[in-house]
């Protein structure tokens, strides 16, 4: 086995979004905590606010540890957010908070793709940590019906990367509508909280096209697109 250049060709390029939007998540989430919300309420504040007007006073709210480890959670029904958006009383934390709580309100209405999503997390978990290694015993075995299980497998990393996206925009559609029509957040705010969800869609954008990437080069080293099978 040996590095080949050619992954680099066909995933650098997502490589390098994924690491732009990662800083630009950061640095917007980062730039936007420095401004109160003028409603004064916190993260959490906003988010139970939200999933009451919303009907979903069983949706409990929980602190987590860790920058940005927010979350929601449909197997306890809990929305999870971190230190700087639990207490935070920024305009960062009003978007994030309300984002997550999207996320519940998919789950209560049972949103198609979210459905699908919660699907595919076995198999995309099995596929990240199992296909790089399949496929390259496979390759170096000279077993391609191992390889090609390899690549099976990360098949179901990206239909898990692809049916994210649409959870993931939607939600924060969800999140921008909510805080506009309840008046949460204020036509000046309107601006930070668009820039720290879009710069979030951004990662989920770079997410997907890696993995997209990633199955190609492997079709590609089984010689999907001709020329035959290259050899190691």
């Amino acid at each position: 086995m040996y590095f080949d250049p050619a992954y680099l060709l066909f995933v650098g390029p997502a490589m390098v979004l994924a690491f732009v939007a990662s800083m630009m998540t950061k640095g917007r989430f980062k730039k936007w905590a420095q401004v109160p919300g003028a409603r004064g309420l916190s993260g959490a504040e906003t988010a139970r606010y939200i999933l009451d007007v919303s009907g979903l006073r069983d949706v409990g709210i929980e602190p987590s540890r860790g920058m940005l480890s927010d979350h929601y959670d449909p197997r306890t029904r809990v929305v999870r957010l971190s230190p700087e958006v639990y207490g935070g009383r920024s305009v960062s934390a009003l978007a994030v908070a309300a984002h997550e709580v999207g996320h519940a309100i998919q789950h209560h209405e049972n949103y198609g793709p979210m459905a699908l999503r919660t699907f595919a997390v076995p198999l995309a978990t099995l596929g990240s940590n199992l296909a790089y290694i399949i496929f390259f015993v496979g390759l170096a075995m000279q077993a391609m019906a191992v390889a090609w299980l390899g690549v099976l497998l990360f098949a179901g990393v990206v239909f898990f990367q692809l049916v994210t996206l649409p959870v993931e925009l939607d939600a924060s559609s969800r999140a921008k509508a909510i805080l506009w029509e309840r008046g949460l957040v204020l036509p000046q705010e309107r601006e930070g909280v668009s820039k720290v969800l879009n710069a979030a869609a951004l990662t989920y954008v770079a997410a997907a096209l890696t993995s997209i990437l990633t199955l190609l080069y492997f079709l590609m080293r089984l010689g999907v697109f001709g020329g035959g099978r290259r050899n190691d």
